[in-house]
């Protein structure tokens, strides 16, 4: 279950070990935009990494409402959450100006390692994360951008359980709202203050990350999109769609004796 290759969220195991269709929850839908809870490990849309892949966000979610759908923001492979498409192209592009001109509130949760408290904002530029294929065109000589994030603190939790140098485990459960919008943005601030998201294959601790697997029994990147906040394009009603923590979660909350609703 824990080998080398399944502790990396970006491999293809994470969803289809057994080629199983992933089953999506539509959260919220009109007749302008539908958002759905995007699991682990899905893909938005087929990238030049996806040979392996069979199931899309994008395909799923045509299929869920019948009609062609327009991603109007993405998450990463490994973040699991709130995925909003819009269902015409003047709302896609009303849309995508909302999240240019940063009107979308977007709150995350994270599981980091170790004890970080109180709040704060990550003002940490960081230099482009370019793909080696996708973006080979692309100038490697870009300078930082600007890159804001608010943290806070809500719980945090110790297992007495020796790994490594230390005599325990120690984890703690963060809100993230970015402020701006760049590639692992949250991944890599986490990082930056040593408190590293815990599956993170890239900027992770690989120490805790296997002890996470073997222990909870399961390997991913505990990172949710857990709420996106706005404008409606037509109606301009003001929206907050919510995702539920799925089962992983909560299975961590009850090892780590936290309430769910501490993360509402």
């Amino acid at each position: 279950m824990c080998d080398k290759d399944l502790l990396n969220p970006e491999t293809p195991h994470e969803i289809n070990e057994e080629d199983d269709k992933p089953q999506l929850t539509i959260l919220y839908q009109d007749e302008y935009l539908v958002a759905v809870d995007k699991p682990a490990g899905l893909f938005v849309h087929r990238s030049y990494m996806d040979r392996h892949e069979k199931y899309f966000a994008l395909q799923l979610v045509r299929d869920l409402v019948g009609q062609y759908v327009y991603p109007v923001h993405r998450l990463d492979r490994p973040t699991s959450g709130v995925l909003l498409f819009a269902l015409n192209e003047d709302v896609a592009r009303e849309m995508g100006r909302q999240f240019t001109e940063k009107e979308i509130q977007k709150t995350y949760f994270a599981l980091v390692r170790g004890h970080l408290s109180g709040e704060g904002v990550v003002d940490y530029a960081l230099k482009e994360k370019l793909d080696k294929y996708g973006d080979k065109n692309v100038s490697r000589d870009k300078p930082a951008q600007l890159a804001k994030t608010h943290y806070q603190a809500i719980d945090s939790a110790t297992l007495a359980i020796p790994l490594g140098k230390y005599d325990s485990v120690r984890y703690s459960m963060i809100k993230l709202m970015p402020y701006t919008g760049r590639r692992h943005q949250i991944r890599r601030h986490l990082a930056h203050l040593r408190h590293p998201i815990i599956g993170d294959i890239n900027y992770g601790d690989n120490k805790q990350n296997p002890f996470f697997c073997e222990h909870f029994g399961f390997k991913r990147l505990m990172l949710m999109a857990k709420k996106l906040t706005f404008k409606h394009p037509v109606t301009n009603q003001q929206l907050s769609i919510e995702a539920e923590f799925d089962q992983q979660w909560l299975n961590v909350f009850d090892k780590l004796f936290w309430q769910v609703e501490q993360f509402s």
